[in-house]
């Protein structure tokens, strides 16, 4: 990463940090914060290059998206919804990127997968639908809904005013990412502010050689690895200063205590370096494809069992809702709920490893 980029990040995160039980309580992140990213120009690091983004290397989203984590779970989450989308952008007619580029509070968000339906008209589409689990939809410039065609999925752009949010983010953890229902009800989208992304993308950067679906996923297991980072770095300190009410040590020389923080580091370590390697070459061969997804899920998985393994070596401390390892537990535990990341791929991915070449199957990756 950028010496630079990475030293104004963490010089953010301490007052992320201090907003963060504001941020999980009000359900959303501060447009303050979220406009100090776009100076920071988060929110176009995956745009092309030609159009003024960053074209990123996964490996510099890993590290931007994994440091946000570390500040704050829903912050992190919504800067790599927020950065991930502007995917989107390489496959959008240049004119309507460089468009959607004005706007000096640029964030695209929303909902890829085909929740709406689209019906083709004269100039383009007549778009209805109802998207969930819309990550930053109230702060988006622009909200991306995928919508079914008598062609095949298509990403339609919408304009905030077009369509209406339903609050309905009410969960348990990664509560300040607002990721509430959106709906539009017969909205006219042009054919230039649609794409899909079967098709080559218009721009060459070499991001837009990975898959992508697996750049969209990518995020996940980055910031879960984050909040697995944060988890550690506040056991240790609670490590350091409970007491035993007994013999008045520190807990941190218990050997249950020195283990999980070890256990954890490394649950942490290695999901971190395994997701940036699978990264390292593109391709979209289906083995290329699966290596990618389990990857993905793999880290995320070793996040949470990091979080886990600190939760229970903190004890009763851990339970408290001003404890930041009740957020941090909350948190990395929602974001193993993504269907990016559930079983089911995991699945797929062991198919795939044992043989089986099954078009059906394969075209799930």
């Amino acid at each position: 990463m950028p010496p630079s980029l990475i030293d104004e990040l963490r010089a953010l995160t301490p007052d992320i940090r201090k907003l963060a039980p504001l941020i999980e309580s009000n359900r959303g992140v501060p447009r303050a914060i979220l406009d100090q990213l776009s100076d920071l120009g988060i929110f176009t690091l995956a745009v092309p290059q030609a159009l003024g983004g960053g074209a990123a290397t996964p490996s510099l989203l890993v590290d931007v998206w994994e440091e946000l984590g570390r500040a704050d779970g829903s912050t992190g989450w919504c800067a790599m919804i927020g950065a991930a989308t502007g995917v989107s952008l390489a496959y959008l007619p240049a004119a309507t990127a460089k468009e959607l580029l004005g706007d000096p509070h640029f964030l695209i968000a929303g909902v890829a997968a085909p929740m709406g339906r689209a019906i083709p008209v004269d100039g383009g589409y007549l778009v209805s639908g109802r998207w969930a689990f819309a990550s930053a939809c109230r702060h988006a410039t622009r909200l991306i809904g995928g919508a079914m065609t008598p062609s095949g999925v298509r990403l339609c752009v919408l304009e905030p005013a077009q369509v209406t949010i339903h609050d309905t983010w009410d969960v348990a953890g990664l509560r300040g990412t607002g990721s509430h229902d959106f709906s539009a009800d017969n909205v006219f989208v042009p054919t230039e502010r649609t794409c899909t992304l079967s098709e080559p993308p218009q721009q060459s950067d070499a991001l837009y050689s990975f898959p992508p679906l697996a750049l969209l996923a990518l995020g996940i297991g980055a910031v879960a690895l984050g909040i697995a980072r944060a988890a550690i770095e506040d056991f240790g300190e609670l490590a350091r200063s409970k007491r035993n009410p007994l013999t008045g040590a520190t807990i941190a020389g218990k050997p249950a205590v020195r283990s999980a923080v070890a256990q954890a580091t490394a649950l942490h370590g290695s999901g971190l370096a395994y997701l940036r390697q699978a990264f390292v070459t593109a391709g979209t061969s289906v083995s290329q494809r699966a290596a990618m997804r389990l990857a993905i899920a793999t880290a995320t998985r070793n996040a949470a069992l990091a979080v886990d393994l600190v939760y229970r070596a903190a004890g009763g401390s851990a339970v408290y809702a001003a404890s930041p390892l009740q957020r941090h537990f909350r948190d990395v535990h929602v974001a193993t709920q993504h269907a990016m990341v559930s079983d089911d791929v995991v699945d797929l991915v062991g198919a795939v490893l044992l043989g089986d070449d099954d078009p059906a199957l394969t075209a799930r990756l």
